[in-house]
């Protein structure tokens, strides 16, 4: 008799497949399947991929507990950090990552920490080709993202944790552009008429999404974005003086600053050169943090609840793992706090 007929009638018994069934199937032994299934010590590709061809064709996952091979899923969800995200950026991703582990230990998942870099995406790469995870969640959006492009490319069920111009992503955001818009709008209807911005890298879609906002606003009070006053890819100290130097020249009314980070920059600068906000000259950030809380003058800024962000994504990716329809694009709401920074005198 066939041994694979055997096993495939035990299967249909049991409604499990072991190691030891694997290995008698394939004709190797139960050490060898288990080496595959681990990723750990050392066997060929060509053996490794016969295991896992046979797993698939019986639609079994591999994972292992004390009676083998685990149908269905690991129980582990990935959440991918930016790998290239500076100090001031933490706090940001781990009140998401705070908000996402609420839900997932709720469902009885465990979260898989890794980062992912621009154009290194080798831990995110391991973690799903040796089927450690379930579901990703990705923690930023960057445009032409390798990451996402791979995930499609292996069917593994992710969401982003930004926006992305693909109708089959599943993604959920604040509302970065309209949350900009209002506020740039708010400081216009104030008179101030020459407004600058200084904005982070242009490869990040948040970015973008901001300085869309930032534009809406000036196009409909009939204005068109001044390039002379705007300073993308700021993204550092020395970068943001240059940037608060020229617009000073410049005389602007007031500073834009497109995250928490930039401002900070933004105001040291400016008490550096004992200008007077908001008296000499108006702040104001499209992202607050612990960063600007303690500072005086008050900055008006966006809040945006990340930990409130984490839930939702945690919460959406799970129903869309257990077959639930989902929205694919997801927008969560903000918080406008006009305050002294940009005070009219």
């Amino acid at each position: 008799m066939d041994k694979s007929v055997g096993i495939a009638k035990r299967e249909e018994i049991t409604g499990k497949l072991t190691i030891k069934d694997v290995a008698e199937s394939l004709g190797v032994s139960e050490s060898t399947v288990s080496r595959a299934i681990s990723g750990k010590g050392r066997i060929g590709e060509a053996t490794r991929k016969k295991v896992f061809d046979y797993i698939e064709k019986h639609n079994y996952m591999p994972g292992i507990n004390s009676n083998g091979l685990i149908s269905g899923r690991t129980h582990n969800i990935a959440w991918v950090m930016p790998g290239d995200c500076d100090t001031v950026e933490i706090p940001f991703f781990q009140h998401c990552m705070l908000g996402l582990l609420e839900v997932v230990e709720t469902f009885s998942y465990h979260l898989i920490v890794t980062v992912s870099g621009w154009s290194d995406i080798s831990h995110l790469e391991h973690l799903v080709n040796n089927r450690k995870v379930d579901g990703v969640v990705l923690a930023r959006t960057n445009v032409d993202d390798l990451a996402i492009k791979f995930l499609k490319e292996k069917g593994i069920p992710f969401l982003t944790i930004g926006s992305y111009d693909d109708n089959e992503v599943i993604q959920i955001d604040h509302d970065h552009r309209s949350a900009c818009e209002e506020l740039t709008s708010m400081l216009l209807l104030k008179g101030y008429q020459r407004v600058g911005l200084i904005g982070g890298s242009r490869k990040l879609i948040v970015n973008l999404n901001r300085y869309q906002g930032y534009a809406d606003a000036l196009t409909k009070v009939g204005k068109v974005p001044n390039s002379s006053l705007i300073y993308m890819d700021v993204e550092n100290y020395v970068a943001a003086e240059i940037a608060v130097e020229e617009l000073l020249r410049k005389e602007v009314e007031c500073i834009l600053c497109m995250d928490d980070a930039i401002c900070l920059y933004v105001l040291n600068k400016l008490h550096k050169e004992m200008i007077e906000v908001p008296r000499h000259m108006k702040v104001s950030s499209f992202y607050n943090s612990n960063l600007l809380e303690s500072h005086i003058p008050a900055v008006s800024s966006i809040e945006f609840d990340a930990r409130e962000l984490g839930r939702n994504a945690g919460k959406i990716l799970i129903d869309y793992m257990e077959g639930k329809a989902v929205e694919t694009k997801n927008l969560l709401g903000y918080e406008i706090g006009l305050k002294e920074s940009t005070k009219s005198n």
